[in-house]
């Protein structure tokens, strides 16, 4: 990165850049989508956005803005407490002065969150080689909202904070898309959606010169968040719409949760500059980073995958399990801990309001341990009214549901037969899925799958490799004789 790039207003004064600006809207009839995250970057351009279309004649500011902000449900509390009272005010103000902007609050569907699939799910916790939270959390939201826009309009124009001078990879794929003769660029991966940025050219030391002599337009205080970033020693998590762009780095306003970086050094800071509330939550993301250590992964684990069959490498010492998701006794331990740290926080910041894990998570963690892992002892309820002392209303599930009294009758019949007690419970709840009128072929099938998994014990499939398969790479299943 260049350290020592020419400040954009050595070139350029305040008023050119404010009337490309103006060029740029009056330019087509593509409304403007403009991605804000409560950073500095973000901020900037909108507040640019903001001044240059106030001096346009309200007749001509025909095509709407829509200013849209992604949360990904487990952004660090205090950036999260900013951004809405900011966005309250954007939308307010926009109304007041006749400005075409509308503040959307863009979340992922409770199927992507994260709790849903790390303690649902049992997604491990994301690293840098299996990082899926990006695409479902940050992504699909922002790129789900600008593709219904496409449908809406035709075509849109996306306003991001990129700067040229953040890394030479971010001044290429500047570059790379940019249309000859043009200030925008293509979209990476959305057809019909183009890029500006009116920040391009600005140096880091331009954006804080610019947000700290030019008051907000809503209202909102620039030397607060100068504040925050001080306090933080951070960068911004950008508004991300696709994978070329970077994801936060070492150091960012981003997820409390995030354990693809090594040390969360902007939570650390928060708390070293008076924010001792977040101790907890610090805990809790250092709690979840340790279960990539490998002694920890095989206790946390399951040695199957999600598709119930068990992958392994060659390694040096012989063969190495591919770990699967994590084990439903310790995503129970998860919850409990998830809950315990949520009402701690509630007790000692009670006017933050917070809430880590929503009712609709609940209720969807709930679902998957009662279908996919099986969980006839209904345990998120349980989890729930021992930690909290509440209840919630909780769905009413159809048919028969077996509880703790069925599973041991079963596990008794099994161990005297010799036969797993979790393949019975997965031929159980296959024949219990049944809602449908299904052929008879498809029954058979659904049933071939259930045998097909892996069902003996871990030390059981590990000797049977070491047996069979010396120097075997891949996967091992219940059909194939081992």
């Amino acid at each position: 990165m260049n350290h020592h790039v020419e400040s954009v207003f050595s070139r350029r004064t305040l008023s050119d850049i404010y009337q490309e600006i103006r060029d740029v809207y009056l330019a087509n009839a593509m409304p403007w989508v403009v991605g804000y995250s409560g950073g500095k970057d973000s901020t900037a351009s909108l507040q640019l956005i903001w001044y240059a279309l106030r001096d346009v004649p309200r007749a001509q500011l025909r095509k709407p803005i829509y200013v849209i902000a992604t949360d990904t449900l487990v952004e660090t509390p205090l950036i999260v407490d900013h951004v809405n009272h900011n966005l309250g005010n954007i939308g307010r103000f926009a109304r007041e002065e006749g400005l075409p902007m509308t503040v959307h609050r863009l979340t992922p569907k409770v199927t992507d969150t994260f709790w849903v699939n790390l303690i649902g799910r049992g997604y491990p916790a994301p690293h840098s080689r299996f990082r899926w939270c990006t695409e479902r959390m940050k992504i699909r939201p922002a790129d789900e909202f600008i593709v219904s826009k496409v449908a809406q309009h035709g075509e849109v124009v996306l306003i991001l904070g990129q700067r040229r001078s953040e890394s030479q990879a971010r001044a290429q794929v500047m570059r790379e898309y940019r249309i000859t003769g043009s200030r925008l660029s293509r979209h990476s991966t959305l057809p019909k959606a183009y890029v500006y940025t009116p920040l391009e050219d600005f140096t880091t030391d331009d954006v804080w010169t610019y947000l700290l002599t030019v008051p907000s337009p809503w209202h909102g205080n620039n030397r607060d968040l100068a504040a925050l970033y001080r306090s933080a020693q951070s960068g911004e998590c950008p508004l991300i719409v696709d994978l070329s762009t970077p994801s936060c780095g070492n150091s960012r306003f981003g997820c409390w949760v995030c354990t693809v970086v090594e040390r969360d050094r902007s939570m650390e800071a928060l708390i070293d500059n008076g924010e001792e509330w977040m101790i907890p939550l610090l805990e809790f993301r250092d709690f979840l980073a340790a279960t990539q250590d490998p002694e920890r992964r095989r206790e946390v684990r399951d040695y199957r995958r999600r598709d119930g069959l068990v992958h392994f490498r060659k390694v040096q010492s012989g063969e190495d399990l591919i770990r699967g998701p994590y084990r439903l006794e310790f995503r129970k331990e998860l919850l409990t801990r998830l809950l315990q740290v949520q009402e701690q926080v509630r007790r000692e910041k009670p006017e933050l309001n917070l809430e880590l894990i929503s009712p609709a998570e609940l209720y969807e963690i709930r679902r998957l341990w009662r279908i996919e892992a099986h969980d006839w002892e209904d345990s998120v309820p349980a989890i729930y009214r021992a930690v909290t002392g509440r209840d919630l209303p909780w769905p009413q599930e159809d048919g028969a549901v077996f509880g703790p009294a069925e599973r041991a009758l079963l596990a008794q019949i099994c161990a005297e037969e010799d036969v797993p007690v979790e393949l019975l419970i997965a031929l159980i709840e296959q024949q219990r899925d049944q809602h449908l009128p299904t052929s008879r072929s498809r029954i058979v099938e659904r049933i071939d799958e259930v045998l097909r998994r892996e069902w003996r014990s871990e030390q059981e499939v590990l000797a049977a490799v070491e047996h069979y398969f010396p120097f075997v790479e891949g996967k091992v299943s219940a059909t194939k004789g081992v």
